[in-house]
């Protein structure tokens, strides 16, 4: 294969020959279906399902079919039930299907080129796990590709099935690990056309900030900084407190060259002053993930139960899964009910006693919403006794500070509340952050934090920030002027765009099914230097298509709402050629995948 490779989403071109492919290998070959006289095999899922294509030049070599969970069915309906299969009641389950090859590209990398550029989408899509099936004479390969049986066989025509299911991130791993060398070949010789990247990310979170990258990393070029509009992160529109610019200003040489208080004394005790707190119910850090990596790591251990809101912030479920190592579950959030936390369902989650930490971040990013204090002070007066429960206040101030559960934390040894200085208060480079907990919990902790946590800079910044609620008062209810006429305007370009924007200072924006995905409109973008955060890797509930924004300032903002017109109108005339669903008689299909050759 050479550098004529190409992997893409299937065309309108392409679907009659994938048709046909599944007649020749389905039915002729492999009996697995009656032959049909026209000489093409479709089901009920095409139109709505999506295809993944490999090409070399003019020649098609093989295809991958994938089922997304919104679809709210699968191709294993039609042999199980949910009772029987409880796995496709989950809302992050992709399917794979039908892994594909024309019979001269068998023995090459075909197969695995399409099952990782099948995992590399789904996990692009917010997908952790997948669910397909294999025939059974050829479990030991899809047991080597990192699939398990589910314990469930199925049959289909001639042919013999196991159920099986494997994690995202596992069989991603399996996958590079086994075809490292020709992954490594084709990364640059294929013309990868899919909306992700071909290869996943460093180990680590990822955040929004791609546009640190369009400005430099090095610091070289920070000029850059003037023509870059940095919307995928969350820092703050508007300059610190004039008290901040001074103290960073009045010996900037003394600053930079001087020790800080060895235990950010002064800075605890104006947190302890200015929240009305006991300094003995605070630990400070370098920002808020430096906490909670502290925290998290001396509390939980891969037996640990955590239960995570879905959306939420990304770096709760890299720390307890990918870090940690521990069993995480889903507390969904949806769409339909305005992303609310539902405390009666919260309730009923936490109720049997299985989770040693619950995680709420509140406001919640990415979906902006607030969940009342009085709501969760009664869901956790009557959660059991032994879950603990850290509650992220890092966007509380575009709220109501009065809303903060630090009382409460401060005297109930269950409860942590964590506060991030860094986007309320324009500190995001500055890295501070404190929590709140009671005196033993907080001692704990402190007695884990190494000397000088956070740096003589961001101490002073901090406390000269504290100092001035005022002005960060006038600034927050300015961002929520500037978020609504945002909103406004990007509700303006086209009316099947959905702008949420919620209460803090971001807002998010959905594009219509069948349009360009949310990757499409912020690669676009990016073209205009105006960088936005897609947010569909964070959760399939999200389906692609929701990017968030940060609000910026006015100018900024126009810049924001004239990029979005400008990708819309190139992206707009590729998804209009997109081929409605045919109609198609219904056809049992089995799924030979994971590097199968058929």
């Amino acid at each position: 294969m050479g550098r004529d490779l190409q992997l893409r989403a299937a065309t309108p071109e392409d679907l009659e020959w994938i048709y046909e492919l599944r007649h020749r290998v389905y039915a002729q070959e492999l009996g697995q279906h009656v032959p049909d006289p026209a000489g093409r095999l479709r089901d009920g899922l095409d139109g709505d399902n999506v295809y993944l294509v490999a090409a070399r030049g003019a020649a098609r070599i093989g295809f991958v079919s994938l089922t997304p969970p919104w679809l709210g069915r699968y191709a294993l309906d039609k042999y199980l039930t949910r009772d029987e299969l409880p796995l496709l009641t989950e809302d992050d389950v992709f399917e794979v299907r039908i892994l594909t090859v024309e019979p001269r590209w068998r023995t090459t990398a075909a197969a695995p080129l399409l099952m990782y550029a099948a995992l590399r989408w789904i996990a692009a899509r917010g997908g952790r796990r997948v669910v397909a099936m294999g025939r059974t004479e050829l479990l030991d390969m899809y047991l080597a590709a990192g699939l398990r049986p589910v314990g469930r066989t199925v049959h289909s025509g001639a042919l013999t099935f196991e159920v099986l299911t494997g994690g995202v991130t596992e069989l991603t791993k399996v996958t590079m690990d086994r075809y490292r060398t020709t992954l490594e070949r084709l990364r640059s010789a294929v013309d990868w056309q899919l909306d992700v990247p071909f290869a996943p990310r460093p180990d680590g979170c990822e955040h929004g900030g791609a546009s640190f990258t369009a400005i430099g990393t090095d610091f070289r070029s920070l000029h850059r900084r003037h023509q870059v509009v940095a919307a995928d992160v969350l820092d703050a529109w508007f300059p610190p407190a004039p008290g901040v610019r001074a103290a960073l200003a009045e010996d900037p040489a003394w600053v930079a060259r001087t020790s800080p208080p060895t235990g950010a004394e002064g800075l605890l005790a104006e947190i302890a002053t200015v929240r009305a707190l006991s300094a003995e119910t605070l630990a400070v850090g370098a920002g808020s993930s430096d906490l909670i990596f502290r925290a998290f790591g001396q509390w939980l251990t891969p037996q640990s139960r955590v239960l995570l809101t879905d959306p939420g912030y990304g770096e709760y479920a890299h720390v307890t899964e990918r870090v940690i190592g521990c069993r995480v579950d889903r507390f969904r959030l949806r769409r339909e009910d305005g992303w609310r936390i539902d405390p009666a369902r919260l309730s009923a989650a936490v109720g049997s006693g299985r989770y040693d930490l619950v995680v709420v971040v509140n406001p919640n990013n990415p979906t902006g919403r607030h969940a009342p204090a009085a709501e969760l002070r009664s869901v956790i007066a009557a959660a059991p006794a032994r879950t603990r429960w850290w509650i992220d206040e890092a966007y509380l101030g575009y709220v109501d500070l009065n809303e903060s559960l630090a009382g409460l934390a401060a005297t109930d040894p269950r409860v942590v509340v964590c506060t991030s200085l860094s986007k309320m208060y324009a500190l995001s480079g500055m890295r501070a952050a404190y929590l709140v907990a009671e005196p033993n919990t907080a001692s704990q902790l402190r007695r884990w934090t190494p000397p000088w946590p956070v740096s003589l800079p961001a101490q002073l910044a901090a406390v000269a920030a504290l100092r001035d609620p005022a002005y960060y008062s006038d600034c927050w209810r300015r961002t929520h002027a500037l978020r609504r006429q945002l909103a406004a305007d990007l509700a303006g370009l086209d009316e099947a765009v959905v702008v949420e924007e919620a209460v803090a200072n971001f807002l998010t924006v959905t594009l219509p099914s069948g349009g360009p995905s949310a990757a499409q409109l912020v690669n676009e973008c990016r073209r205009h230097d105006v960088y936005l955060r897609d947010l569909s890797p964070l959760s399939s509930e999200y389906q692609g298509r929701t990017v968030r924004i940060a609000v910026r300032d006015t100018a900024e903002n126009a810049r924001i709402v004239a990029a979005c017109q400008a990708a819309l109108d190139v992206l707009r005339p590729r998804s209009a050629s997109l081929v409605s669903r045919p109609e198609m008689r219904e056809m049992p299909e089995g799924v030979p995948v994971a590097g199968s050759t058929r």
